[in-house]
């Protein structure tokens, strides 16, 4: 059984029922507002749509192809342009604040941030808190900067060397780094990069903390509540907090009763701590770090084309298959118990990076781009039945949805 990952605390004080009558709160408004982010697949360009009218709010304008990917705090969205070398931040205009017994939402213009970031060839930006920790897979480092200073046009960067140049990542976790190491006795091709043979430990300062704990071929992290989990072709290998002496390693090695095969990308729950990941193109795999038997495979009935855990439901995963086929996912019971067809056929075979749908979770609506009809459909994550479309212009490829509820004074 998973466990939660946060509790909740209830606290009743006579004074503030006196200080704060009802009244007090006659001017708030409660509301609900979501924004899609979407990148489209051969064009320079991010559009950010509003869920409550369908319109186009907002065109970001950037130098090449674009991966998306969003903030801890949703305030942010990262256009990562490898190929360009750069990344693009944009405000995503949605401010949320927790005020103990409500929420508040800020709301303003979506708009892209004036600082760029420049790297040579910059792969992931992983998101820990207010912390930002970009890698540039050529350029032999990665710069920590934190998401505060860049929204208000303030950010300083600082640079870490990663020994050499690789396709890597680092993750920050409380005062230390999680930095994957290369493997530089493996042989390779001229023009080609290292393969990685484990993760280390930095602490703020740069200087590693412990041994370099074997994960071969590192690819795909995730957090969950206080956990890091990376995939290796060992198993799933898992950062605890350790204080002062810094973050634990542990490897969850596969063992005997998985087949051949390995984790390479990740997904961490947030009301419930646990792992979700691929396990091959036909399988995936829940991960509970703390039960005996880490690990529940769950087969799909054709090649997965994407996946994702909804964070307000938090026992629901949705899984695209190459049918067009979206599959909800009980990521406590492991099983799945529907499945309907939202998008025609999208095959995994040809390149990697053609235009096939991917998947954001925005409040009630699970977001599916729809390349070759130039659309984003709009599905219920109860019944998996669209509701209704959004036509977008050109071929809308990778998405993000930012967004909640909260009072609006």
């Amino acid at each position: 059984m998973f466990r939660s990952g946060s509790g909740v605390l209830f606290a009743t004080t006579i004074l503030a029922t006196l200080t704060f009558p009802l009244a007090a709160h006659a001017e708030e408004e409660q509301k609900e507002t979501w924004r899609l982010f979407v990148a489209d697949h051969t064009q320079p360009v991010v559009r950010a749509i509003d869920l409550g009218t369908d319109k186009e709010i907002g065109r970001f304008d950037l130098t090449g192809y674009a991966a998306l990917s969003l903030s801890d705090t949703g305030r942010t969205v990262f256009a990562v342009q490898g190929d360009q070398n750069v990344v693009h931040a944009i405000d995503t205009g949605i401010a949320l604040s927790d005020h103990g017994e409500h929420r508040d939402i800020e709301i303003t213009e979506p708009r892209l941030l004036e600082t760029t970031i420049t790297g040579e060839k910059p792969g992931h930006v992983v998101a820990h808190g207010d912390d930002l920790a970009v890698f540039y897979d050529r350029g032999g480092k990665f710069d920590l900067l934190q998401e505060s200073a860049l929204l208000e046009g303030k950010a300083d960067l600082k640079p870490y060397d990663t020994t050499a140049a690789h396709h890597g990542v680092a993750v920050p976790m409380g005062n230390h780094l999680l930095v994957s190491v290369p493997n530089m006795e493996a042989t390779v091709k001229e023009g080609e990069l290292p393969p990685r043979l484990g993760l280390r430990v930095l602490d703020r300062d740069g200087r590693q903390v412990g041994d370099v704990a074997t994960c071969t071929g590192l690819h795909g992290e995730a957090a969950s509540a206080r956990l890091v989990a990376f995939g290796c072709a060992e198993g799933v290998l898992v950062a605890r907090p350790g204080g002062m002496d810094g973050p634990k390693l542990e490897m969850l090695a596969y063992g005997g009763t998985l087949p051949e095969g390995k984790v390479s990308t990740l997904l961490g729950g947030t009301s419930m701590q646990f792992f979700l990941g691929n396990y091959g193109e036909d399988k995936v795999v829940l991960i509970d770090a703390d039960a005996k038997e880490p690990y529940r495979l769950v087969e799909l009935p054709l090649r997965r084309v994407d996946f994702i855990l909804d964070p307000a439901k938090p026992r629901n995963g949705y899984i695209l298959t190459e049918d067009g086929k979206l599959h909800l996912l009980d990521v406590v019971d492991g099983v799945i118990t529907r499945s309907e067809t939202v998008t025609e056929p999208y095959s995994k075979d040809g390149h990697w990076r053609d235009p096939r749908p991917r998947l954001a979770v925005a409040g009630n609506h699970i977001a599916i781009t729809d390349p070759r009809k130039s659309l984003v459909r709009l599905v219920d994550p109860e019944t998996l039945k669209e509701t209704r479309t959004i036509a977008v212009e050109g071929q809308p490829f990778a998405i993000v949805a930012a967004g909640g509820s909260g009072a609006s004074h």
